[in-house]
C-alpha cells in the first residue's frame, strides 16, 4: 500500500478503492439467466414466472442483498397534521400526514408532504419521492423551491405529488440508522445475516405511504409512481419489486445496486458501497466485496422483478461512478421477462446520445448532460413517461 493511500484511510477511515472509468477494462461477464430457475427449469411464459421464478429471485435479493421485508404490523393510523386548503396560488391543495405505524407497543411515525391539483375532478396520480437529500427540497410552504422536487411543476402537468424523508424510517447514518424502525419495530432484523438495513427500511416505508394513498379519495392509488435519486434510487426498485400496488418505477441515477450491472465492475463497486456505506445492505451482501461474479443474482434480475410495470431509469453524462451504460443494459437483459406478458420495451440496440431521452417506450431511458442530481429536465421526461400510463 502507498503512503497516500494509507493517508487516506488514516484521514477517512475508509479504505481506498481503485475505480474503473475505462470501459476496455470492464471484464468479460456472464449474467444469471433470469429466465432459469436454480433448478434449472427454463421459464416461457408468465404464469410459470410468477409460480416459479419470481418468488425464487426476490428470495435471492433478500439473502443476499437487501435483506428481508417484513410486513406485519399491528396497527397504521394516519393523521391530517396540516390542510392548508388552496396552495401555489390557488392550483394546489397542501396535505401534510403523519402515518403512524404500530407494533408490540412501540411505533414509528412517517411524515408525507402532499400537494393535489386543486382543480382536480377525479382521483389523480401521483408521484411518490423517496427523499435522501435534506427536507428543505420537499418544503411544503414553498418558501424554497427546489429542482429535485419541483412540485409546481407536477401540479401544473395534473399529477400530484407527494414526499416522505428517509430519516423518519432509518437515518443515513452507520452509527445511528438501527435507530428508527429497525430498533423499535423490528429488532430482529439487526440479528440477522440477512435482515433488512436502512434501505430495506426506506422501501417499507414507501410502502406505508401507500397504504395511505389507498384511504385517499383524491389519489388514485391505481396510479401511483414511486421515484429515487441515487440511494433513493436503489430504494425506489426495491419498493417497486416488493410492493406491486406501486404502478411504475423511477430509478434516477442508482448505479451500483440500482440500475447498474454490478459485474461490469464499472465505477462504483460492491466492496466500495459496503466499506463506505454498511448500513444500507444486508450482512450477507460483504460476502460479495470484489466477488460480484460469485452473486445469484444482478441488477437486470431486480428490474425483472417488476414487471409487467413501466421502469424509466436514467443517468447524467458527468456522472460515471453509476455507470450509465451499465444502467442501459441492465434494462435490455430484464427484456425477456417482459416479453414473457406481451411487452417490448421499446428500448434501442444501443445506449441512446446525451439528452436524447427514450420516452415512447415501456422502459424509458435518458442519459442527460450534467452532474448526479435530479433536476427539472428529469422530471419533464418522468412527467412525459407517465403520461402514457
Amino acid at each position: 500500500m502507498n503512503r497516500i493511500a494509507l493517508f487516506l484511510i488514516l484521514l477517512t477511515g475508509y479504505p481506498v478503492f481503485s475505480q474503473n472509468y475505462d470501459e476496455a477494462k470492464v471484464p468479460h461477464y456472464t449474467l444469471p439467466d433470469v429466465l432459469k430457475t436454480t433448478s434449472g427449469k427454463i421459464i416461457r411464459n408468465d404464469e410459470k414466472w410468477e409460480k416459479l421464478r419470481r418468488p425464487e429471485v426476490l428470495k435471492l435479493f433478500e439473502d443476499h442483498v437487501y435483506g428481508q421485508m417484513p410486513t406485519d404490523y399491528d396497527s397504521i393510523r394516519y393523521a391530517l397534521t396540516e390542510d392548508d386548503g388552496a396552495d401555489m396560488a390557488g392550483k394546489a391543495i397542501l396535505k401534510q400526514v403523519g402515518i403512524t405505524v404500530f407494533r408490540k407497543g412501540n411505533s414509528v411515525q412517517i411524515n408525507v408532504v402532499l400537494f393535489i391539483p386543486a382543480q382536480a375532478k377525479k382521483p389523480v396520480p401521483v408521484f411518490l419521492l423517496i427523499n435522501n437529500r435534506g427536507k428543505e427540497n420537499t418544503d411544503p410552504t414553498r418558501t424554497k423551491k427546489s429542482e429535485f422536487w419541483p412540485a409546481e411543476m407536477v401540479i401544473d402537468s395534473g399529477f400530484a405529488i407527494a414526499a416522505f424523508h428517509v430519516s423518519d424510517l432509518a437515518p443515513d447514518n452507520k452509527d445511528t440508522y438501527m435507530t428508527g424502525v429497525l430498533q423499535k419495530l423490528y429488532s430482529e432484523q439487526l440479528k440477522k445475516e440477512n435482515g433488512m438495513k436502512a434501505i430495506g427500511a426506506w422501501a417499507w416505508g414507501a410502502s406505508r405511504v401507500m397504504d395511505y394513498f389507498e384511504t385517499d379519495k383524491d389519489i388514485d392509488a391505481k396510479k401511483v409512481i414511486v421515484v429515487g435519486h441515487s440511494r433513493g434510487g436503489k430504494t425506489s426498485l426495491w419498493a417497486a419489486a416488493q410492493d406491486r400496488r406501486f404502478a411504475a418505477c423511477v430509478t434516477n441515477c442508482s448505479g451500483n445496486t440500482g440500475a447498474a450491472l454490478a459485474r461490469r465492475q464499472f465505477g462504483e463497486r460492491i466492496s466500495r458501497i459496503n466499506a463506505t456505506f454498511p448500513h444500507w445492505f444486508s450482512n450477507n451482501y460483504k460476502k460479495y466485496n470484489d466477488k460480484e461474479n460469485a452473486l445469484p443474482v444482478d441488477q437486470h434480475m431486480l428490474i425483472a422483478l417488476i414487471a409487467p410495470r413501466p421502469v424509466y431509469a436514467t443517468n447524467a453524462s458527468k456522472d460515471l461512478w453509476a455507470d450509465p451504460r451499465g444502467t442501459f443494459l441492465a434494462l435490455k437483459a430484464a427484456e425477456p421477462v417482459y416479453e414473457l406478458y406481451k411487452i417490448q420495451s421499446g428500448l434501442p440496440k444501443d445506449p441512446p446520445g446525451i439528452d436524447k431521452p427514450v420516452i415512447d417506450s415501456h422502459f424509458g431511458y435518458h442519459n442527460r448532460e450534467g452532474e448526479h442530481n435530479m433536476t427539472d429536465y428529469d422530471w419533464g421526461n418522468f412527467i412525459r413517461f407517465a403520461r402514457k400510463f
